[in-house]
């Protein structure tokens, strides 16, 4: 069967010292297949849109905020996560730099400041655990991860980490 997933985006907008990260509190539509979590901020990608492009409409639209230096830290696939068991296909970044004020919240939930070493102890999907560390570890790294989901529950995942920095040496001399 051919994967056909929704393209979509991720992402989690940084305090200027990193110390912090910028998370939506899913609190407001009870109906919501994310009510109660916290999550990055992030949608589809819209026909004939770029994912960075995509990903800066996302940032503004959620909260307020223009996204001016992205890292992409990653991808991940999602076979079976959406309402109606579809397959995700996301695109994960890092918000590095930014301008404007936040919202207090939008129509989804409340926008919240969480110090990054508190996001783990957070009502997350269970994915997540496996891949913020990456997103907020300073070493530069990129992964690409696979982590179907069944019933609303993630049943495995899998990841490979590649390191970003190449040390490229020159050729050999003759001499």
């Amino acid at each position: 069967m051919a994967f056909t997933p929704i393209i979509g985006t991720l992402g989690y907008i940084m305090s200027p010292d990193k110390s912090q990260v910028l998370m939506i509190h899913r609190n407001k539509r009870p109906d919501d297949q994310h009510y109660g979590k916290y999550n990055g901020l992030g949608g589809r990608i819209e026909s004939g849109e770029t994912v960075v492009a995509g990903m800066r409409r996302e940032i503004l639209e959620e909260s307020g905020l223009l996204a001016e230096e992205l890292v992409l830290c990653g991808t991940i696939s999602w076979p079976g996560f959406g309402k109606a068991d579809e397959d995700w296909f996301g695109f994960i970044f890092r918000i590095d730099r930014w301008s404007g004020t936040p919202h207090a919240g939008n129509h989804e939930g409340t926008l919240e400041w969480i110090d990054v070493d508190r996001v783990l102890d957070l009502p997350l999907w269970d994915s997540d655990r496996h891949f913020l560390p990456m997103i907020f570890n300073p070493r530069p790294t990129t992964f690409h991860g696979v982590m179907p989901y069944k019933n609303g529950q993630m049943v495995s995942y899998t990841f490979d980490e590649i390191s970003s920095v190449t040390e490229l040496q020159p050729p050999a001399s003759d001499q």
